[in-house]
């Protein structure tokens, strides 16, 4: 049936009824339908910027198949959108109106209408609409849905008021909350998973007239309003218009206090009233409503006055406003008392209910609404990768903390929420913030000071935005370079991962948590507890990883000393909490074969909390518990038993808390184990200083991104760069060199500072603030000329020299996995641009990636080669060696293999004939020692003595000296009999033997 047809029957219709009947049924005031979409090929096929439909999906084979189809029974015009579809994950479409023109203003309608032709398949289809922001994907998505239970086309009338914030997923994190409609971006369609389809859907319109009580709302300026006993409470009660157009009709606001958990008349002075707003009052207007509280001599916990508003003629408040008289006069909120007298207090003090909460994290996107926080009692919040305020700047970051802290304010005891990020190279999620070099980077740099330095300038970014805790360090030992955390270990060597544990120092401060409630002081995490960085190749289970989150099988000897070594270390530096992996280990010998880490009692428990010591408290990872065997309940009673103190349940946490309180209330977890994991919380939460202080402290803020933080990061992306071979003296450039630079990562911010960046998975582009490799080479020779060509394709006589700057493009954990995906070779373009370069001139080759790349097939083509690693938004650290401004330095934290059929390849092997050895690094310092056999005897012996007397200083020294006339022996010509003792040398130097170290160095120097 034809829309045409259907006009003319609703026009005879009309035509029946008596005038005023009339006017009402075809709402004579409303505004024409305004058209979105009418699918006659006037909207393209197109993504941004420009306006267009596209489609979209979790996997390749998700998105739905669009085409324009010509349908007789279209309800309007000819055409219709039309498609197919079997989605497993998700998958839809959406329509975006072009970025570079204005919004569009929807607010004079009352909603949004479409015509669907149903399958009768009783799937929810989701409607989504975009408002505000940037443009169509950088916008707030408010969704409904409606049922596909009915067969031929329909209209689906849906009105504004129906639309909900869309909590679970939002491109830029949240902008105001307000479903705004005057800059409105388009829809998108969502279809339904686990069922082959088709669908079609034809004419989107704007229906209707908006009233008032849509266009005009009424807000207060918080929910809370926290005050000390016998203060008052200033409500402030707006009157907003969307536009920011006067008021057509009058609104008006009766309020009164009722309710809540305070006394009327013993804890405060009851209120009531009305409010007016007439017709023609500006938007933005505001008066004022004081709730007055009352003094008494009684110490207790804090008491609610909710002010309840009844409105009318706009929209009244999501939430009712609430005053809160501060809890007062206990023992756990005086600072005077030691820690554990206040924790024992507090303790005793809560609930079931409230215990359970403070075990719970939730992702702060996934709210229902923030008035859950208080709800429910939650212990704390993070923000995954990628989820930050809008727009994402540290004062946003700060306001968005505090409005969560300030719920927190409406609870019994006011215990303030710990925020967690996933600070893990430099304050990675904020756009502007300092990135350093990540954990492989930091390794090769063999610096431990260093380490620190980075420590303390993350730590003080992050406690600068409001943030207290740090997911950081990862103290992963990677033992197999096709694993896509790679970057995130310091090394292959526990000993080396040891060595840069200083970083702990760096984020916490003195191992006694006397730092912690400094303004540029986080809580740290040693990450993940135990052995991730061993998980053999194909053993993950995970979606289409190959390696992460898979089986790490151990001897019970080599977990000791491999992947619990540097956990001890950890403990001894007071780490304040841990953070399980994924992975299942599989001690062998013990009989238990593979089990998830989160539920390993034995190494939680038993080794962690028993034999280490550790009284921190234990964090999951990411709905990790999902993983368990076992339906939900035994997933939190297994976890819990396990160990774990809270549980990281970023969309669940309604469902865990009812579970967790549920099953201790059955007895099948007992209300010790749980007294246990929150009073490990709450100390570190008063260690943290949140009692007394739980609001952002920005007096720190202008630090970051400074210039003396960004000199932190600049000096160890330097530091970190491993100069592997370096023929004819090509490094360091001089300034007077004509330079042709080429390569895909040369002047690109995304790839040099890879995954964790801004987002998640990073992207490559610009998407913060730092400086490329090729501008940092134009800076430091500024008079030279330097000609870039991304593809070298530019003409390539005339230069002096060649510099290629190529690698990997961002990842971040098992997406990065070799074999999903992805492989240790350079791109074909980047293998072109090699070539070309250096089959034209004398060339340094940069390798900028998270893990080894195979180059053996053009190493004898090379002049110079550089692993660049990972070196963040410093690009003038990697121009400072490049020009000689700093010497190499770095060594390799990991061996760099000939092939990827001798992964896994680490030091220690039985057989070990790698390209480059582990702690293989050149040098371009201007007095490289000389000597031989008899200098190496001189040297063995001041070593020997070195270590008699406990001289780490004079030790390391020794033993570089000894190392650097072994490599100048070796040039890049490696064997196994020389490379085996040269890389058990630094390991040997790492663990303090340094007699052995030289004694290894000599021997390697025989063989070379």
């Amino acid at each position: 049936m034809r829309r045409t047809a259907l006009l003319a029957s609703a026009a005879l219709l009309t035509a029946l009824l008596p005038l005023t009947t009339a006017a009402t049924a075809s709402g004579a005031d409303d505004p024409p339908p305004a058209p979105v979409d009418r699918f006659e090929g006037e909207v393209p096929f197109a993504g941004q910027p420009a306006e267009g439909i596209f489609t979209w999906g979790g996997d390749a084979d998700d998105p739905p198949a669009l085409q324009l189809a010509d349908r007789a029974d279209a309800p309007e015009g000819a055409k219709v959108l039309s498609g197919s579809y079997d989605i497993s994950g998700y998958g839809g479409f959406t329509h975006d109106f072009a970025a570079d023109r204005p919004a569009h203003d929807w607010s004079a309608h009352k909603g949004i209408r479409l015509w669907w032709d149903g399958q009768d398949n009783g799937k929810e289809i989701a409607f989504e609409i975009k408002d505000g922001g940037a443009n169509g994907e950088a916008s707030e998505l408010w969704t409904t849905s409606f049922t596909d239970d009915f067969t031929g086309w329909k209209q689906i009338e849906i009105p504004f008021t129906d639309f909900t914030y869309r909590t679970d997923y939002q491109p830029v994190g949240g902008i105001d909350h307000v479903l705004g409609l005057t800059e409105m971006w388009g829809y998108a369609v969502t279809l339904p998973v686990g069922v082959k389809g088709r669908f079609a859907m034809d004419d989107v319109e704007l229906y209707g007239r908006a009233d008032q009580s849509l266009r005009a709302s009424v807000t207060t300026d918080s929910a809370v309003y926290p005050v000390e006993e016998g203060g008052t409470a200033q409500v402030k009660v707006t009157v907003a218009t969307t536009g920011n157009v006067p008021l057509d009709e009058p609104v008006t606001v009766t309020y009164a206090t009722a309710g809540g958990t305070a006394e009327p008349g013993t804890d405060y002075t009851p209120v009531d009233g009305t409010l007016t707003f007439p017709a023609g009052t500006a938007s933005g207007t505001t008066h004022t409503v004081e709730v007055p509280t009352l003094r008494d001599k009684a110490a207790e916990p804090a008491e609610t006055v909710p002010l309840k508003l009844t409105v009318t003629g706009a929209k009244a408040p999501a939430e009712i406003p609430q005053a809160v008289i501060d809890a007062h006069g206990l023992p756990y909120l005086d600072s005077r008392l030691p820690v554990r007298k206040r924790v024992a207090d507090l303790l005793s003090r809560m609930s079931l209910e409230e215990k359970a909460g403070q075990m719970t994290q939730a992702e702060r996107a996934a709210l229902t609404s923030q008035g859950d926080i208080a709800a429910y009692g939650l212990g704390s919040l993070l923000s995954g990768g990628g989820s930050t305020p809008t727009p994402n700047t540290p004062e946003a970051w700060a306001k968005m903390v505090d409005s969560f802290q300030l719920r927190t304010r409406a609870t019994r005891f006011q215990i303030p929420l710990i925020y967690g990020v996933d600070a893990v190279h430099g304050h990675n999620n904020l756009a502007g913030a300092t990135i350093m070099p990540h954990n492989i980077g930091i390794g090769a740099t063999r610096d431990p000071r260093l380490a620190e330095q980075t420590g303390e300038v993350t730590a003080s970014e992050v406690r600068a935005t409001g943030v207290p805790w740090d997911f950081a360090p990862c103290l992963c030992v990677s033992r197999d370079e096709r694993w896509g955390r790679s970057y995130e270990s310091f090394g292959e060597d526990p000993a080396l991962v040891e060595s840069m544990e200083t970083i702990i120092q760096g984020l916490q401060g003195r191992a006694n948590g006397k730092d912690l409630s400094r303004d540029d002081k986080v809580l740290a995490t040693a990450k993940h507890f135990v052995g991730d960085g061993g998980t053999e190749y194909g053993s993950s289970t995970t979606g289409s990883y190959t390696i992460d989150q898979g089986v790490t099988k151990v001897t019970r000897q080599q977990l000791e000393a491999v992947h619990l070594a540097p956990y001890r270390t950890a403990v001894d530096r007071g780490i304040g909490s841990v953070m399980p992996s994924y992975s299942s280990l599989d001690v062998l010998g013990d009989g238990r074969g593979p089990v998830k880490m989160h539920a390993r009692a034995d190494m939680i428990n038993g080794v962690l909390k028993g034999r280490m010591g550790f009284d921190g408290f234990v964090i999951s990872d990411w709905a990790a518990i999902d993983q368990l065997p076992g339906d939900y309940a035994s997933d939190v009673r297994t976890s819990v038993g396990a160990g774990l103190d809270m549980i990281m349940v970023p969309y669940a946490y309604k469902d865990f808390l009812t579970t967790l309180t549920d099953e201790v209330k059955a007895g099948r977890i007992s209300e010790r184990r749980i007294d246990d994991a929150v009073s490990r919380i709450l100390t570190q939460k008063f260690r943290l200083g949140l009692f007394e202080h739980p609001y952002a402290d920005t007096s720190g803020a202008a630090r970051i991104g400074s210039p003396a933080h960004r000199a932190v990061a600049r000096r160890a992306a330097a530091e970190s760069q491993v100069l592997l071979k370096n023929a004819h003296g090509v490094l360091p450039l001089k300034k007077d060199q004509k330079v042709y630079v080429a390569g895909s990562n040369a002047d690109d911010l995304g790839n040099q500072t890879g995954g964790w960046t801004i987002t998640w998975q990073g992207a490559s582009g610009t998407h913060t603030q730092g400086t490329t490799v090729l501008q940092g080479m134009r800076k430091a020779a500024p008079d030279a000329t330097i000609t870039y060509s991304k593809d070298a394709s530019a003409p390539l006589d005339g230069y002096d020299v060649g510099v290629v700057v190529v690698g990997e493009t961002p990842y971040a954990e098992g997406v990065g996995d070799v074999g999903n995906g992805n492989d240790l070779e350079l791109s074909a373009a980047d293998k072109a641009a090699v070539d070309r370069v250096c089959g034209a001139m004398r060339c340094a080759v940069l390798i900028v990636s998270g893990r080894p790349q195979l180059i053996g097939d053009r190493l004898g083509g090379i002049d110079a080669l550089v692993a660049s690693w990972l070196p963040g938004t410093e690009g003038d650290g990697v121009a400072d060696v490049l020009y000689g401004r700093r010497p190499f330095t770095g060594q390799l934290p990991v061996t760099w293999p000939r092939s990827q059929d001798q992964l896994p390849i680490n030091v220690g092997d039985a057989s070990y004939d790698p390209q480059f050895p582990y702690g293989w690094g050149l040098t371009t310092l201007t007095g490289v020692p000389q000597g031989g056999t008899a200098t190496l005897k001189a040297l063995a012996r001041a070593a020997a003595a070195a270590e008699r007397t406990g001289s780490a200083r004079a030790g390391r020294a020794i033993v570089t000296r000894a190392r650097l006339i072994v490599q100048r022996k070796a040039g890049s010509a490696m064997t196994e009999a020389f490379a085996g003792p040269f890389a058990d040398a630094d390991h040997l130097l790492l663990t303090g033997r340094y007699a052995a170290a030289v004694a290894k160095l000599t021997e390697a120097y025989r063989a070379a």
